[in-house]
């Protein structure tokens, strides 16, 4: 199988690409060659061994469905790929519109449905579960810094500024909320997210949906270590009958069709978990689950093959992923080789 694979930014907010990559390699092996599919020529995971045995550039997102199209259709006369996997959130939204598109080419994809991703949103999230008895942390959408006045009855500091797809902020009061408003805005445009701040411990669970409500997998942990952008950088595996069940009921109302990480945090007072994200793909913490016992992108790639996928019913225990830095040396024809060609290969 030939299987192009997206978010190879492997750094202080690494991307899923790389342990999507050692997930399916650890099944498959030698049975797959993988693609990278790259934004910038810096993403280490090209230049990592055993990762990707070649990598191409693509266009950011920003760039239009056009220019990403004509982009893959060229890689595709080379590569002839067989799968392509996209794992960042940004980038979602094209390949869902280009699946039809991809079809045609003969490339296989198996991504949720565009109402889903918008069911799924962080400024829709609220309103979707209100009336499912899941809990969601409350949500305003504002659009200028006179907004913090105009909504100020109707949430009160601490609170939590989000952008649409990434970043957030713990603000304690209107200045840190102007100022968290301002950062998001420059980076990722408005509306800007204000939530109710929920106090408690942080839990998240990678998970896998078949599309028809099915859970095919998934596996709680609790977040041990968080960098200053609330990313996990050390978690553990839990025993947690509640969250699972939760998990499934989520799964179940959205119909999800991919992989998937949702995120929680257990209130310190009533001991109930809040929804607080729902993110379209496979968290960068995925390879814990497989070393866990449930290799969800490989089942993942199963699915898209059309096979029958048993559902995992165990995961190991006590399983604790650290994250950790290292320093990749390469050299300056490699990197030559990306930013001038486009393409670099590590065969």
């Amino acid at each position: 199988m030939k299987i192009g694979i997206t978010g190879l930014n492997n750094v202080d907010s690494p991307g899923p690409g790389v342990p999507v990559i050692r997930a399916i390699k650890d099944k498959y092996k030698s049975n797959c060659t993988i693609i990278g599919l790259i934004y910038d020529s810096l993403e280490p995971g090209a230049y990592m061994e055993n990762v990707a045995e070649k990598s191409y550039m693509i266009p950011y997102p920003s760039s239009g469905l056009d220019s990403l199209l004509i982009r893959l259709k060229k890689i595709h006369e080379i590569e002839k790929f067989d799968i392509i996997i996209p794992t960042l959130d940004s980038e979602l939204y094209g390949f869902v519109k280009l699946t039809p598109k991809l079809e045609e080419m003969g490339i296989k994809t198996f991504l949720p449905t565009l109402d889903q991703l918008n069911f799924r949103a962080k400024d829709k999230l609220y309103d979707f579960f209100k009336n499912s008895g899941i809990r969601v942390p409350k949500n305003i959408l504002i659009t200028s810094p006179e907004d913090f006045k105009k909504f100020e009855d109707e949430f009160e500091y601490p609170v939590v500024i989000k952008g649409i797809f990434y970043d957030a902020y713990i603000v304690k009061n209107e200045d840190e909320a102007i100022s968290a408003f301002n950062k998001m805005r420059f980076k990722w445009g408005v509306p800007i997210i204000v939530q109710e701040f929920v106090k408690g411990d942080e839990y998240n669970v990678a998970a896998l949906g078949d599309g028809t409500g099915a859970m095919v997998g998934g596996v709680p942990m609790k977040k041990l270590t968080i960098t200053d952008k609330g990313k996990a950088w050390a978690g553990i595996t839990i025993a947690d009958p509640d969250l699972k069940e939760l998990a499934e009921k989520i799964m179940d109302k959205l119909k999800w069709r991919s992989g998937i990480e949702l995120e929680f945090v257990k209130e310190e007072k009533s001991n109930e978990y809040y929804l607080l994200e729902v993110n379209p793909r496979f968290p960068a913490w995925v390879y814990l689950a497989v070393a866990a016992g449930q290799n969800l992108p490989a089942a993942l790639i199963d699915l898209m093959n059309g096979k029958e996928v048993k559902k995992f019913t165990e995961y190991e225990i006590g399983k604790i992923f650290i994250r950790y830095s290292w320093d990749l040396i390469t050299d300056i024809k490699k990197f030559e080789e990306i930013t001038v060609k486009g393409v670099l290969s590590n065969g």
